[in-house]
């Protein structure tokens, strides 16, 4: 008996996860009128932008997402902007670093397989306390891509939050060791996070961008991505109006969800259910709300209207 009953619990929980994604759908139907015809494989998949003119005037399909070399080259007005964030050295020459970074790390248009055949439901899990108490752990496993945000780690909250890690976005300040199996998606805020991207895997010499950053990071050379500049900006112009200096890591991957799944379940965004802003796993309060460089309230207002409108699926905690 006791052989027996893990694998009972398995069977259990497979069943009940398959119960609650059959649930999601049943539930938040989409008119079949409005969808685009063969767009995925899916039950349903992301509806046609031209029958919402709010989400049509945001959403860009012909910007570019992840970098390779082919669309590697940068328009001036991105340069300007991109430039303005943080400044940049002098000694620093961005195709030579893009030669680089190239030579040594996946060179290919991530992502363009979009068609009648692919069914990619994807969970993107923010590091929200009103993730805690809310046993999401079994729900957000059971996606294609569970996409991870910073420093939010799992172990010791898989109940809550799952185990499963397809993709993890960070930055230099917020980098953590990441398995094998994980995809390290570089979000470059400035022209050094991409040196110190080759960096961690070479000289080990950069320590400050300009804040003190990790000099070595665990991770897969072979399962990095570098979001393009180009998506940052399109973020901070098309969907926040330019509001604050930049978008935060969450809502650009929120956005990026958008462009390279068929379906966007949402985890781990907003207050906690007492209305406190703060991590699961942690109690740091207001920490990423309202800031001088980004503005959680209005990108928080976004996601709401992405769920009413029915773009995504937004998951509050319990």
């Amino acid at each position: 008996m006791n052989q027996k009953s893990p694998q009972l619990i398995y069977l259990f929980q497979a069943v009940l996860v398959g119960a609650i994604m059959a649930c999601m759908i049943l539930m938040n139907p989409i008119q079949p009128d409005l969808l685009v015809q063969e767009a995925c494989g899916c039950m349903e998949c992301m509806r046609n932008v031209e029958v919402d003119p709010w989400y049509a005037k945001r959403y860009n399909s012909q910007v570019p997402r992840l970098m390779y070399t082919q669309n590697s080259n940068l328009s001036s007005s991105t340069d300007k902007w991109w430039q303005s964030l943080q400044g940049r050295p002098k000694n620093m020459n961005y195709t030579a670093i893009v030669e680089t970074i190239f030579s040594m790390f996946p060179d290919e248009n991530h992502y363009s397989d979009s068609g009648p055949d692919r069914c990619r439901l994807c969970a993107l899990v923010g590091n929200s306390g009103n993730l805690e108490g809310s046993h999401y752990g079994p729900l957000i496993d059971a996606h294609d891509f569970v996409i991870r945000i910073n420093a939010g780690p799992t172990e010791g909250y898989e109940r809550d939050v799952g185990s499963k890690t397809t993709h993890r976005a960070m930055y230099p300040e917020s980098a953590v060791d990441i398995d094998n199996s994980t995809h390290f998606v570089l979000i470059p805020f400035k022209m050094i996070d991409l040196k110190w991207i080759v960096s961690i895997f070479t000289t080990k010499h950069i320590t400050r961008s300009p804040r003190k950053v990790k000099s070595s990071v665990q991770a897969n050379m072979d399962k990095v991505m570098i979001l393009h500049p180009e998506f940052i900006k399109y973020v901070h112009e098309n969907w926040l109006e330019k509001k604050g200096r930049y978008p935060s890591t969450g809502f650009i991957m929120l956005v990026l969800s958008l462009h390279i799944c068929d379906q966007v379940n949402v985890f781990g965004f907003g207050a906690s259910k007492s209305g406190v802003w703060h991590h699961y796993f942690d109690k740091k309060y207001n920490v990423f709300h309202n800031t001088n460089n980004h503005k959680g309230g209005n990108e928080y207002n976004l996601i709401l209207q992405l769920e009413k409108k029915k773009w995504i699926r937004l998951y509050k905690g319990l």
